[in-house]
């Protein structure tokens, strides 16, 4: 079973040639490796390019570590580029090689060279496709694999295959693993041996049971706000810890760096402003967030919404917690100041949306209550709300488009209805 990757596929395909070094960048198992040297490599062969031609770097396998020196690259790949022919350089893991912007600007005065990495750290990664290539940087973010790209090898309709990725997500190593035995071994060894041992390895982190503490509690809060100073304080009286609060911060920092979990920053919608104090953080697997929590904590309703953000942020848009200041009047008839809030405020270029995600919609007052906090923005973006409930998608009185989670889900045009 091979999964086509076909959206990234295309990234890669229509930036052949631009000049730029194109780095695809997330968490570690997602198929990074895969789509470049794999699904990539292939189109570039059925291209016409000649193996030979295709140069190819793992900076992460020991018998290539001497490479990381900067100097034995470069003479690796002077020694594999013998004419003028286009060459295509597909490295691996590119945060490991010492002093990798510098190198990656010099293979760029490469006429003849094409450069296309993957890269597993935010922090390193980000910030230097950005500054260090002023303008010759392309980064193109990957993640594991969204519900319609799992669809392509579940075998079954679409309201098992939910349960099924709600339930252990879409890594593709464990979405082709068979038994739930074997999907929960791999996916709780790859959290603590892997992901979290990268952090501990990379950022020297000492308080490590802190560490560990923090990823339960942001498991188990998926869809909550969370509040470093709040987080260090309870550690202190509950677990007679010393954190401080700029460890806390720090752990997180870390835990965004490493792709495991992304934060939603509140945005005032009439205010036009961030709000500092508290932020949502969403997994980018809900498959390993079960299984960190023991498949314990199966909130189908946070669930629901961690998969609704990835598949957003998938999609491309730059989503944040919405709040709406408005005013209502109390039993005893007082006007009180209160603060709506919409899941997801969603943006991408001039296009804005704004989503609820509601596990159900049974009854007229459940719907008003979704739509609320919709009815108080005042402008005239989209308004969604996204159900479990097995309904056609179709325009309310309110003018709010009511859809249901699988439409959404398999279909990438659905918010263009």
């Amino acid at each position: 079973m091979e999964f086509s990757r076909g959206a990234y596929v295309s990234q890669l395909v229509s930036q052949i040639g631009s000049g730029q070094v194109k780095v695809v960048t997330g968490v570690r198992r997602c198929g990074k490796t895969y789509l470049l040297n794999t699904l990539f490599k292939r189109h570039l062969i059925e291209a016409g390019i000649r193996a030979d031609h295709i140069v190819e770097m793992d900076f992460d396998g020991y018998r290539n570590s001497v490479y990381r020196d900067p100097d034995r690259f470069l003479s690796f790949v002077d020694g594999r580029i013998t004419d003028g022919e286009p060459y295509f350089l597909l490295l691996d893991e590119i945060q490991l090689l010492d002093r990798f912007p510098e190198v990656l600007n010099d293979l760029l005065r490469m006429e003849n060279v094409d450069v296309y990495a993957t890269g597993s750290n935010a922090r390193l990664l980000s910030k230097d496709v950005v500054t260090e290539f002023r303008g010759r940087g392309y980064e193109i973010p990957m993640r594991p694999l969204n519900f319609s790209e799992f669809m392509e090898g579940f075998n079954g309709d679409k309201r098992d295959g939910y349960l099924e990725y709600a339930t252990y997500g879409g890594l593709p190593a464990v979405v082709l693993r068979k038994s739930a035995d074997e999907k929960t071994q791999y996916l709780t060894s790859v959290m603590s041996e892997v992901y979290l041992a990268d952090i501990v390895e990379r950022y020297k982190v000492r308080d490590v049971s802190d560490l560990n503490d923090l990823v339960d509690m942001l498991s188990s809060c998926i869809g909550s706000l969370v509040n470093p100073t709040k987080i260090a304080n309870t550690f202190k009286s509950e677990k007679h810890s010393n954190i401080a609060r700029e460890t806390v911060d720090r752990f997180l920092a870390h835990l965004e760096d490493s792709f495991l979990f992304e934060k939603a920053v509140r945005y005032d919608i009439k205010g036009r402003k961030y709000i500092g104090a508290g932020s949502k953080y969403y997994a980018v697997d809900v498959g390993l967030r079960n299984a960190r929590l023991n498949f314990r904590q199966f909130e189908e309703t946070h669930i629901m919404e961690n998969i609704l953000y990835n598949e957003l942020r998938g999609r491309g848009f730059k989503v944040d917690v919405g709040i709406v200041p408005s005013q209502r009047r109390d039993s005893q008839g007082s006007v009180r100041r209160v603060n709506y809030e919409i899941d997801f405020v969603c943006n991408l270029g001039s296009k804005r949306l704004y989503i609820q995600s509601a596990y159900a919609l049974p009854t007229q007052e459940k719907m008003d209550q979704e739509q609320a906090s919709l009815m108080r923005v005042g402008d005239s973006f989209k308004k969604v709300i996204v159900t479990k409930d097995g309904i056609a998608p179709h325009y309310n009185d309110r003018g709010v488009l009511i859809m249901n989670i699988y439409d959404f889900l398999l279909h990438p045009s659905s918010l263009e209805i």
